[in-house]
């Protein structure tokens, strides 16, 4: 008997699953090709990516190559490509480099406004690096207020940017001519521990020259005389015998 209810219970089971893959088998099947179409269009994209970042590494080297030769013109519009077709990552440092590159041909105005789009962009490392290079790209146009309000997001007190920012500033006053103050703050930054050590010893030799008189203009180093014309020798009169 128990053969009998156990063949009968195999038998509803496979009418249910016949019933049940008529209805759903369908779903089932695209819902498994989906997930087969998903992992090799994952692998597809993983390997795209991989191209394309290898080819970014390969132009951004090539175009660092020109802006180290002295290509600058050349070096920008290859960084300028790249800040538009390179994958995120070598896109953004690609549009500072492509400023660095416009200020070192000579194009300042263009190096400015490539800086100031990145300033007022989204990363925040890559703003802060483009605020300093303004800084000091307009060090000696700018006045000390235009300074401090394109460097004003680096100043507070918690930024790892601050000790820069101020070395900037204490450039302007002594550009100005304000020399006792500009002392005093190359001198405090030269005693910040939280400055780092390359800067200390930029701005300790700063205030060294300022109380040394650096700053005073002793006039003009007179040029050495002319070389005296060498003289050519006479032969002695020789006395006839």
């Amino acid at each position: 008997m128990s053969d009998i209810f156990q063949e009968v219970e195999e038998d509803v089971r496979r009418e249910r699953l016949e019933k049940l893959w008529k209805e759903y088998g369908d779903y089932v099947i695209a819902a498994a090709s989906i997930l087969i179409i998903g992992a090799a269009g994952y692998q597809l994209w993983r390997y795209h990516d991989a191209q394309a970042r290898a080819k970014a590494s390969n132009d951004y080297m090539a175009a660092q190559q020109l802006l180290d030769s002295g290509q600058s013109h050349a070096a920008a519009e290859a960084f300028a490509r790249l800040s538009q077709d390179a994958p995120s990552g070598y896109a953004k440092i690609s549009e500072l480099q492509q400023a660095d590159a416009l200020l070192a041909s000579g194009d300042r105005p263009h190096a400015l406004m490539v800086y100031k789009r990145i300033a007022d962009g989204g990363d925040e490392m890559l703003s802060a690096i483009a605020r300093i290079r303004i800084g000091w790209a307009t060090a000696e146009t700018a006045s000390k207020t235009e300074l401090q309000a394109d460097l004003a997001p680096l100043t507070a007190a918690n930024s790892p940017w601050r000790p820069m920012a101020r070395e900037i500033l204490a450039y302007a006053d002594y550009r100005a001519g304000a020399m006792s103050q500009s002392q005093s703050e190359f001198e405090a930054l030269a005693n910040d521990s939280n400055a780092p050590a390359s800067l200390r010893g930029r701005v300790r030799a700063m205030a060294t020259f300022i109380k040394t008189g650096g700053d005073k203009d002793f006039g003009t180093v007179p040029k050495p005389p002319p070389p005296v014309p060498a003289q050519t020798a006479t032969p002695k009169d020789q006395t006839t015998p």
